[in-house]
């Protein structure tokens, strides 16, 4: 491959931000370093947690070595479990900056960000992407690479830490305090075993992040009724996303986390207006917007689990429930924003927009789809006709929450057993940057245990080599959505341009995260899933320094060509690249 300028100049920033990263490791008194968010063109938001009450400075510089300080914030802190925040402002667009906080020990950490390329400008753009990981599988060697991995942006995509299962920081099987998730928190930032991956991401780069269940409990449902559910107290006609768990638990991911604190209001919707808002958006010159989705607190209670999954009748009254009008998993402000921001992306010409969602939106068939948007299918409907009737080009939907990666085109329906209709947009679920299983054993035993036809015992399906894994777990969700009228897994024959580099459209047997990688001239886009081989806590005590010292390594890659976006046509065309629409029907 022709390394290019463009390629050189990142080497060598790359270079630069790791070196930079390393030289600002953590001291004792801020154990989980720096992080950056919100991150505009002329603005970044600074975070730090000092264990030293008193005053923490936080400095900016474009000189890694800062000799000269282009701004100075000073933020007191009062409580050492809760972190500290001073936003940066008057930065200028595409450049490179250096922060430090500088804690009243005299202990400092430094970070590093890039403010996002101005409006109109084709600079490149590149993501990195994961979520779930459980604070008893840290240190995380899954994600060990990211931070030298030259990112503009940083997602971590819900489950960030697991409330309801028991760790060594919260020894107790839920959380139950503000301080005790503060302290989940602190514990998938603080090393362990010589190790800290996750905080040397946050170091190298901006980051946004939304929740997914396990920020507060697993699979709650933040619009119905706390009288729905018997693990949250309060008034039994009141919304779970009033009650004092579900606040606790949103509270302490805010404060763990560079973003504003910020609401809803004059919604309409009385579940939505009061509620904390996570949703975000940001926009990195014309290369791409990402839209960053809150799908927790105000969906509607799930549809009852499909008792057999082999029953067809039982499969046809689920799939009817799921158009059923009205029930939204996002709560309707929510949906019609991302709609609207969505539109303009596309108007403005933006290329490649991505949309974040903890769950998949793509169709896995009806085993535990009451926790997926296949359970919501009239909402899900909506916002994919919305894109496919308003020729909204190049969107791409990046799910976690299933441990495992799959890759699928996205088509939906006007009704139940209706045909399928293409929307023109794909997604990409990423594996757990450490959940133990993954999404390969964990379905594999799922289909022994009910007797799925042509299902392997567990036992036999572990002794597979990978390869073989992989295409056995490909088998099992094929015959569970193709008879339902659903693409089989993979981009091959679908509306996208795309091509398979290395691996295949699945990565089930791995922990680990995915890259976005823009380039800047032709807009293609490549995505990278690495990975290291999956651990349980048992694995992991036995011998840690064998697991902290896995590398991770490419387990699969694909391109997808563009569509231009309008504004995208003449630079693409000036280099020779062929311009095509894609139609619709």
């Amino acid at each position: 491959m022709r390394i290019t300028d463009s390629r050189v100049v990142a080497l060598l920033a790359s270079f630069a931000v790791s070196n930079f990263v390393c030289s600002g490791e953590a001291r004792a008194d801020l154990p989980n370093g720096v992080a950056a968010g919100e991150t505009t063109t002329d603005s970044s938001l600074l975070w730090a947690r000092s264990t030293v009450v008193g005053d923490v400075r936080f400095e900016v510089s474009t000189d890694p070595a800062f000799g000269s300080i282009l701004s100075s914030t000073t933020v007191a802190v009062t409580d050492p479990l809760q972190p500290v925040k001073a936003p940066a402002t008057g930065l200028s667009a595409g450049t490179r900056y250096y922060y430090r906080a500088v804690d009243a020990s005299g202990a400092s950490s430094g970070g590093t960000f890039k403010t996002a390329a101005s409006a109109g400008t084709f600079a490149g753009f590149r993501m990195g992407v994961s979520g779930d990981w459980r604070g008893e599988l840290t240190p995380l060697p899954s994600l060990r690479n990211a931070a030298d991995r030259n990112l503009d942006l940083w997602h971590s995509l819900g489950d960030t830490i697991y409330a309801d299962y028991a760790s060594p920081a919260v020894p107790i099987p839920q959380a139950q305090t503000l301080n005790d998730f503060r302290r989940k928190h602190n514990e998938v930032l603080s090393e362990r075993f010589g190790l800290n991956s996750f905080r040397a991401i946050r170091q190298s780069t901006s980051t946004m992040a939304t929740i997914d269940d396990h920020e507060v409990t697993n699979d709650f449902e933040g619009g119905a009724l706390i009288g729905t559910d018997p693990r949250f107290g309060g008034n039994p006609g009141d919304r779970i996303n009033t009650s004092q768990l579900y606040r606790d638990g949103i509270q302490a991911f805010q404060e763990y986390h560079p973003m504003d604190t910020r609401v809803n209001a004059a919604t309409g919707d009385a579940r939505v207006d009061g509620r904390p808002d996570l949703y975000r958006k940001q926009s990195f010159g014309k290369d791409a917007a990402v839209f960053s989705l809150d799908a927790r607190s105000f969906r509607d209670e799930g549809l009852p689990a499909v008792a057999d999954p082999t029953n067809p009748a039982q499969i046809g009254a689920y799939l009817a429930a799921s158009f059923t009008p009205g029930r939204t998993m996002l709560g309707n402000p929510q949906r019609e924003r991302v709609k609207a921001d969505l539109l303009a992306a596309q108007n403005a010409g933006t290329t490649w927009k991505f949309v974040m969602v903890p769950e998949p939106i793509q169709n896995l068939g009806v085993l535990n789809a009451s926790d997926r948007f296949e359970g919501y299918a009239a909402e899900r409907a909506d916002l994919l006709r919305f894109i496919d009737q308003n020729n909204i080009e190049n969107v791409v939907f990046v799910a976690a929450d299933i441990h495992g990666t799959l890759v699928n085109n996205l088509t939906y329906q006007n009704g139940p057993f209706q045909p399928q209709i293409e929307s023109g947009a794909f997604e990409i679920t990423t594996g757990s940057g450490a959940f133990s299983a993954p999404f390969g054993p964990t379905v594999a035993g799922i289909a022994a245990g009910l007797g799925l036809p042509g299902s392997l015992p567990i036992n036999t399906y572990l002794s597979l080599p990978g390869a073989q894994q992989e295409a056995y777990i490909q088998g099992l969700i094929n015959a569970q959505i193709t008879p339902l009228g659903y693409n089989p897994l993979g981009l091959q024959g679908s509306p996208i341009q795309a091509q398979l580099t290395q691996g295949t459209w699945t990565a089930t047997n791995t922990f680990g995260w995915t890259e976005f990688d823009i380039d800047p001239v032709t807009q293609q886009l490549c995505v990278t899933t690495y990975g290291v081989p999956w651990y349980t806590e048992e694995a992991l005590l036995a011998n840690p320094t064998l697991i902290a010292s896995l590398q991770p390594t490419i387990m699969q890659q694909f391109c997808v060509t563009p569509i231009p976006a309008p504004g995208a046509m003449g630079l693409l065309a000036a280099f020779g690249v062929a311009v095509v629409r894609r139609r619709r029907a």
